[in-house]
């Protein structure tokens, strides 16, 4: 396979190019994508098949479960069984951002993303290539870190290509991702809130909403 590299800017995506790589997601392919916190190997995430070569790609195990980006709040309330007040506060202090929430899923959420557990993360990246990434494929998009399983998070499209050029359908080259560490994870399923990844967004800062 072929990986075709494009570049995007930063700040003013443009939209043709955007186009292109969304169709390639719609058609059951994978990109890799700057977001807001390190690069992301995204697949429409309704499409099984899709997400099966994520973790074939990465040499990911299967039972360990991928997160939803999504580029409209709303989104959630599909995707998740339901949304409690603590999510509220935490959404709308920190979407979009370097937040991702686990919540009980719904039914429409494939088994695969979530290695048959019956929970799901979900995050909106504050990320503009990514945003528009996600309403050009009109899907949310499925994603975990474009590396292959156990080397460094990438945070530049030049980390991406040593890992999955030749692998991939294509790499967006958006320059180097703003924070550089995977997003803090928090899940929400339980009464007590439990911090199951740290991140940019603190202990501190979450516990104060």
């Amino acid at each position: 396979m072929k990986t075709k590299i494009i570049k995007i800017n930063p700040n003013k995506p443009e939209i043709s190019k955007i186009k292109t790589a969304a169709k390639i997601l719609k058609q059951g392919g994978l990109v890799a994508f700057p977001t807001d916190t390190v690069y992301g190997l995204g697949a429409d995430a309704f499409n099984v098949y899709a997400v099966k070569k994520i973790f074939q790609v990465k040499k990911r195990l299967t039972n360990k479960p991928l997160i939803i980006l999504i580029a409209n709040k709303k989104t959630v309330y599909k995707l998740a069984k339901n949304v409690s007040i603590n999510a509220k506060k935490l959404i709308n202090k920190f979407w979009p951002g370097p937040l991702t929430i686990v919540f009980k899923k719904s039914k429409i959420v494939p088994e695969i993303i979530t290695g048959n557990l019956d929970t799901v993360g979900i995050r909106m990246p504050d990320n503009k290539i990514a945003l528009n990434l996600i309403k050009e494929a009109k899907t949310p998009i499925v994603t975990t870190s474009a590396n292959i399983s156990g080397k460094l998070s990438p945070t530049c499209s030049r980390h991406v290509k040593q890992n999955l050029n030749g692998k991939i359908d294509m790499i967006i080259d958006g320059g180097k991702t703003k924070i550089g560490v995977a997003s803090t994870i928090v899940d929400l399923t339980k009464n007590i809130p439990i911090l199951l990844r740290p991140g940019s967004i603190t202990l501190k800062q979450l516990k104060k909403i």
